[in-house]
């Protein structure tokens, strides 16, 4: 692994501990799949509805099938 994904991969750890959707939604929408999927995780965490219809929207079904969940509780 590169010493920029490692970096990478240490800004997704550290947002999805404090709960930075902000952070995590910057590094999705730069392509990090793994950030994408630390953001739908910390989302249904933090019960950030608006965040997980944001990306069911864009088709996103990780984040659609958490959001169906949440809803339906």
């Amino acid at each position: 692994m590169s010493e920029d994904q490692d970096a990478i991969d240490e800004r997704i750890q550290d947002a999805g501990e404090r709960g930075d959707l902000d952070e995590l939604r910057r590094l999705a929408d730069a392509g990090s799949s793994d950030a994408a999927d630390q953001l739908i995780e910390t989302a249904t965490e933090l019960g950030a509805l608006d965040e997980l219809r944001r990306l069911a929207e864009r088709g996103n079904r990780d984040a659609a099938e958490q959001l169906a969940e949440l809803t339906e509780e």
